[in-house]
This record gives C-alpha cells, sequence and structure tokens, in this order.
C-alpha cells in the first residue's frame, strides 16, 4: 500500500453560539467545545483499527517534528516498524514502546501547502506480517505569511524551506 494524500472530512467542533436573545445586562458568552482547549496533539482511535493525530496548525515550508503516542494494538506486538513506502511529506524517524503503554512515534513533516491536509503512513507488525496500521496525520496549515501559529505540545519547528525570491537576489543586472 502506498503512501498518501488525501483529504480528510473536516471534523465537528468549534464556536456555538447561543440561539438566545442577549439579556440585558451582562454581554452574551461565547462557548468553545471542549476539545478546543486541549493543547497537545489528539489521537483518535477510528472505527476500522486505524488512527487520525490532529496535529493542530502549521505553516506552509516549514519542518515540524511531531510527537504522539498511539495506545496499545496487541496484533502489532512489540516490534514494530513504518512501512517501506516513502512519503515525501511525512516521515517516521522513531518508534519506541512509551512508559504508559502504547507506541511513541516521532516524525518529520513537511508542510507544502496550505488548507487542510492529511498526510497516511502504515505501522507494520515485525513478527506477524499480515498486521498493519494506518496513521492519518491531519494538519491545518496555513500560509507563511499568515502569522505564527500557537504550536500543539509534541509538535516543534525544525526548519523552514524558503522559496527563492527573485527580489532578495544579489544579482545586479547590467546598467
Amino acid at each position: 500500500m502506498a503512501a498518501a494524500k488525501k483529504s480528510c472530512a473536516k471534523a465537528g467542533g468549534g464556536v456555538r453560539f447561543s440561539e438566545e436573545p442577549p439579556a440585558a445586562g451582562p454581554p452574551s458568552h461565547v462557548h468553545f467545545d471542549e476539545k478546543l482547549h486541549d493543547s497537545i496533539v489528539m489521537v483518535t482511535p477510528e472505527d476500522d483499527g486505524n488512527f487520525m493525530v490532529k496535529v493542530g496548525f502549521l505553516k506552509t515550508q516549514h519542518r515540524y517534528e511531531i510527537v504522539f503516542t498511539l495506545p496499545e494494538v496487541p496484533a502489532l506486538g512489540k516490534d514494530v516498524c513504518p512501512a517501506p513506502v516513502p512519503s515525501p511529506h511525512l516521515r517516521i524517524t522513531d518508534i519506541t514502546p512509551a512508559p504508559e503503554g502504547g507506541l511513541k512515534v516521532t516524525c518529520e513533516y513537511m508542510a507544502q501547502q496550505e488548507g487542510v491536509l492529511c498526510e497516511e503512513v502504515l505501522l507494520l507488525s515485525e513478527t506477524n506480517e499480515d498486521v498493519c496500521v494506518k496513521v492519518k496525520v491531519q494538519a491545518r496549515v496555513m500560509d507563511r505569511h499568515q502569522g505564527t501559529p500557537m504550536l500543539l505540545e509534541g509538535v516543534r519547528c525544525i526548519g523552514v524551506e524558503l522559496e527563492y525570491d527573485s527580489e532578495q537576489s544579489d544579482w545586479q543586472g547590467f546598467d
């Protein structure tokens, strides 16, 4: 199976506004879903045994290290490796047993384009060749000129890939 970029369905959540008209007195409050208060990378098991990992807002042309813990998957066993199919934007750099159980996964992600992006990698069991788990990493990527996102715990910027800008060239034309 090849790692592929696919669009992920928008997840529920966001801002809720009260449907009641504002009462005379203090102004009405905006209510946020509890998920938005979390400041860590969210790992959600899917019905098919695979996982969705939401890493929050990132910036185009930036390289990130993302660390998350997957719950224990007994069928995978303790010896797990990434599938040898390369993904141009997402690469697993380390998989170790987590002290609290499950697997601690470290990967590098290069945010190339703006939008809600989803990259997939496969984790393979080294003891049972019939077992694999798909991990989808979803990021909301904003243009590099739109400001600096607050990164979730487990995500850190490790580099910037700047595009060539002809206006900043040292080349001087003929006079």
